[in-house]
């Protein structure tokens, strides 16, 4: 697919009318954007980086995630989009923690972990786009204030007055990139965009 992009999802703009993806998204997030289409080379890598236990992985993925043009970087905090405590128990990691410190090694910017999944949510891999919406929706918080990340490492209710970059590894229809932007909205975020390594192509829903 070629240009002409919608400006703030970074999707292939619509023939007509509002942008199908980020038409319903939180006013603060401003901007998404993924390093690469999701074709079987990169469907391959996001699967070993997430079901095959090697996050190193994430370190290979980085430097396709740094050439992202997207306006914070500069001064931004980078935001790890938090697994549910099941899954990160089962897990033993959190792919997106690994891409966002894998990524603020080349943009230089700090690791923030200001959410929390408040439950863990079934797979979306199969869901339409509206069920993927109601399957996040209220899913994520803000940390309690003050609250440390499992390093234990503060974090500062102060980094919601900062633009703030959610990471994490594919989009899709966006639902996950929205639910967590609403809630960084909700505890006072202002500015906020995305980026992940991976775009699936979205397919016809009937």
């Amino acid at each position: 697919m070629l240009p002409p992009w919608c400006e703030r999802c970074g999707q292939p703009e619509p023939l007509f009318g509002r942008c199908r993806i980020c038409d319903g998204w939180p006013a603060a997030l401003r901007r998404a954007r993924s390093a690469v289409w999701l074709d079987p080379g990169a469907r391959h890598a996001v699967h070993a980086l997430k079901y095959d236990g090697l996050p190193r992985i994430a370190a290979d993925l980085a430097p396709e995630l740094a050439r992202l043009d997207i306006p914070a970087r500069g001064d931004g905090f980078l935001v790890p989009i938090p697994l549910g405590p099941e899954r990160l128990a089962i897990r033993g990691y959190n792919q997106s923690e690994h891409l966002a410190r894998a990524l603020s090694r080349y943009w230089r910017r700090p690791v923030v972990a200001l959410l929390e999944r408040t439950r863990d949510t079934a797979t979306q891999t199969t869901l339409t786009p509206a069920a993927r919406l109601a399957n996040v929706a209220g899913a994520f918080k803000i940390r309690n204030a003050e609250g440390g990340t499992r390093n234990g490492a503060r974090v500062p209710r102060s980094a919601l007055s900062r633009p703030l970059i959610l990471v994490d590894d594919v989009f899709t229809t966006g639902a996950t990139l929205a639910a967590a932007a609403h809630a960084l909205q909700e505890a006072g975020a202002v500015s906020v965009a995305a980026v992940t390594f991976g775009r699936a192509i979205i397919p016809t829903f009937t």
